[in-house]
């Protein structure tokens, strides 16, 4: 096992990180802007490295200056989290080339299915059915659209979180969404890179965690439906979907950890899916830690980001597909510092008062903030994950509400007042709700 690993992220996540590697004796050195000086990750760390300026493009996003900071360290290893640098191929490629291990997958890996056009490509060759789109990133928009039609579906190949992506509606949009979607990736994911698909109004979004070592096992861990979203980013997510029977979980499961196998997949992973009607489309890939991997850990008992380690560190998995049982019904709420009645405007501040529900084994809270934090203006707006189990999804959704109901946050405004709403409406306690389920609520 690794003896010090660098965490290339901050906040809630880097948190998470340093929570199992302690578990398993591994030192952890934090990184940390100049607006994060004084968060909690950087504290919790057992060292930590100042990377740079508040901005992600001047720290986070550096790659030679966290390298720079894991060899000064002396660090085997990185931990990039999600979002930032996760799903960076070159990232991945200059760590081997320093000799350090880039805890996720191989490179040609990341170019071959975290580059969601590539993968695209990748799973049609293995009969898997992908949503309609382009073939390539696209360099003349207009072309293209004319080719696939109206509406369309703009998407950043390194994207992720629901960054450097645009519904356009009509021609006379194309350029200018084109623009800003291509922007918004550059800033996000220092890749400008967009492909376009087309647009499914109404459908589920469903999606199966994978975990796969250097030895060629590969085994999934169940689905998670995640279709509250908003701004094509995710709210709320739970496992197993309400909408999945268990002979289609076998069936896609065994499909879709097959096909990995045959990729040469390697560490954690998500295919994300788009139910319409009776089809199961593939949508992506995300080579990296999600954000809702603790509703598939409530419903397993399997550490996450324990087993990335592991196979980091070129341990064979130790579960087969038969050890792994869902029990139970897991719910997530993300806890951000926005502002629903103005379009989710980000709402940085000082959090004056901070009291979280009661925790047990029923109910988790990852987060980085406390009474006193100030949220800075830099970066995403999640503040916390409140996570829950039930013995069904009927005990799971009074357990969130309770949860929701008893958490204070003072200072900044929060999605706690919406989450609540709608984990309350009966279409969601239906489980019959698609995408459009909040952009419907919300008029």
């Amino acid at each position: 096992m690794f003896r010090k690993i660098l965490i290339a992220n901050r906040g809630e996540v880097a948190c998470r990180i340093i929570r199992s590697c302690r578990e398993l004796g591994i030192k952890s050195v934090a990184v940390y802007s100049s607006a994060d000086k004084d968060s909690p990750h950087v504290l919790e760390a057992d060292e930590s490295v100042c990377i740079g300026r508040a901005q992600s493009n001047q720290s986070y996003l550096q790659m030679e200056t966290i390298l720079q900071a894991a060899i000064q360290m002396e660090c085997q290893a990185i931990h990039p989290g999600y979002g930032f640098l996760s799903e960076n191929s070159i990232f991945a490629e200059l760590c081997r080339q320093y000799n350090i291990n880039f805890i996720g997958p191989l490179a040609g890996t990341i170019n071959k299915m975290g580059d969601k056009n590539a993968a695209r490509t990748t799973m049609s060759s293995m009969k898997i059915d992908v949503i309609p789109g382009s073939q390539s990133v696209v360099r003349f928009p207009e072309k293209e659209a004319q080719k696939i039609g109206f509406p369309l579906l703009l998407k950043a190949v390194a994207g992720g979180g629901g960054k450097g992506m645009r519904i356009c509606r009509t021609p006379e949009d194309l350029l200018v969404q084109y623009k800003e979607a291509s922007l918004e990736a550059e800033k996000a994911f220092a890749n400008p890179n967009i492909y376009f698909e087309k647009y499914i109004k109404g459908g589920k979004h469903i999606e199966f965690q994978v975990l796969a070592d250097h030895y060629g096992n590969v085994v999934h861990l169940g689905e998670r439906e995640c279709s509250v979203q908003r701004n094509h980013q995710k709210l709320i997510e739970e496992s197993p979907s309400p909408v999945i029977s268990e002979q289609q979980r076998k069936e896609l499961g065994n499909k879709l950890t097959s096909a990995l196998q045959k990729i040469g997949y390697r560490n954690a992973g998500t295919i994300e899916l788009l139910m319409d009607g009776e089809n199961l489309y593939f949508m992506e890939m995300n080579t990296r830690l999600q954000v809702e991997h603790p509703v598939t850990e409530m419903v397993t008992g399997i550490d996450i980001v324990k087993q990335q380690l592991k196979i980091a560190a070129n341990h064979e998995l130790q579960l087969e597909q038969s050890d792994i049982k869902l029990t139970g019904h897991a719910i997530e709420c993300r806890i951000n510092a926005e502002n629903p009645d103005e379009n989710f405007k980000p709402c940085p501040g000082k959090i004056t008062k901070f009291i979280p529900p009661k925790l047990s084994e029923k109910v988790r809270l990852d987060t980085h903030v406390k009474e006193g934090y100030e949220v800075p203006v830099f970066y995403d707006s999640m503040i916390a994950k409140l996570i829950v189990h039930g013995k069904d999804r009927e005990d799971a959704i009074a357990t969130m509400k309770q949860a929701l109901q008893s958490f204070v946050i003072e200072g900044v405004k929060t999605t706690i007042p919406l989450l609540l709403t709608v984990i309350e409406n009966e279409e969601f306690i239906s489980g019959n709700y698609t995408t459009q389920f909040l952009e419907n609520l919300l008029g």
